[in-house]
């Protein structure tokens, strides 16, 4: 059983037996290839959470009627990906095995693959639901098959053709948009067009959300490591996120790559806060 830390993310202060979710923070940036410092977002997620109402005009949903566990962050190294990785499965095998929902704050977007490595286990017929501005579709960066710009690319070793929805993408080398193209993934460029469509396909399958906040404009969310102009609006990504948490059966999910050093203002890690909130909402069932 997880022991409550010491600060939650704001009114997720359920006693773990309680919970059917559980967040827990991973703290990892080592392969970032441009600008590093995700490795405090979620900390940073947690700390600034607290200039936040509980209350979601959008959802009509208030945080403290639901039972959430914070865990914390978990203690990385970060001269090692694979140990990396293998920490942050360990802490997403407990939450399954215990029958909740585990809830990942990064960190780089390599750390989807550590908690989706259990997920596939647990549930081998799982899909991906990928919100990002990059495709991270290399078969290695530099050399290196463990970075974030190859973690989708990872989780298709396990899952195969067919079981990767990707949206937002507008970024990436021209390899990997041809390897998407030949039906490898799913992908939707630029925006969500086609998400109701492929919601309503998935029907009651299991599926793992992830969203890289670089889908975001830079002019809404520039507290990043690899800003990409062109992106969606605050309000189209709360939209689609709660079609994606209301109308399909997630099972793990994980909300990456806020560089809180980037931005000064604190204005990307408040949205990154607000869209924590409002994904542990729409998860309610």
């Amino acid at each position: 059983m997880l022991k409550k830390n010491i600060e939650t993310f704001i009114a997720c202060d359920a006693e773990y037996e309680d919970a059917g979710i559980v967040l827990f923070g991973a703290p990892f940036d080592s392969t970032t290839s441009f600008r590093p410092g995700a490795r405090f977002g979620s900390r940073a997620i947690r700390s600034e959470s607290y200039g936040l109402e509980t209350y979601s005009p959008y959802q009509d949903r208030d945080l403290t009627d639901c039972r959430i566990f914070d865990s914390g962050d978990i203690e990385l190294p970060f001269g090692s990906s694979e140990m990396a990785l293998d920490l942050i499965a360990e802490r997403a095998a407990t939450i399954l095995a215990d029958g909740k929902l585990p809830f990942m704050t990064g960190g780089e977007h390599l750390v989807t693959l550590g908690a989706f490595r259990e997920v596939h286990k647990l549930y081998p017929d799982v899909h991906i639901i990928h919100f990002d501005a990059h495709t991270d579709l290399r078969d290695d960066y530099l050399g290196v098959r463990l970075s974030h710009a190859c973690v989708i690319r990872r989780c298709h070793d396990l899952t195969g053709d067919g079981r990767i929805h990707q949206f937002g993408i507008r970024s990436g080398d021209r390899p990997e948009f041809r390897w998407a193209d030949e039906g490898h993934t799913d992908m939707h460029k630029f925006n969500f067009d086609g998400l109701k469509e492929t919601v309503a396909a998935l029907g009651d399958a299991p599926v793992y959300f992830t969203i890289d906040l670089d889908v975001l404009d830079p002019s809404v969310f520039p507290g990043t490591g690899t800003p990409e102009a062109g992106g969606v609006g605050f309000l189209e990504l709360i939209g689609a996120l709660r079609l994606v948490a209301g109308s399909c059966n997630v099972v793990g999910c994980d909300v990456n790559e806020l560089c809180p050093a980037y931005d000064p203002s604190g204005v990307s890690t408040a949205v990154a806060c607000k869209v924590v909130r409002e994904l542990l909402l729409a998860l309610q069932k």
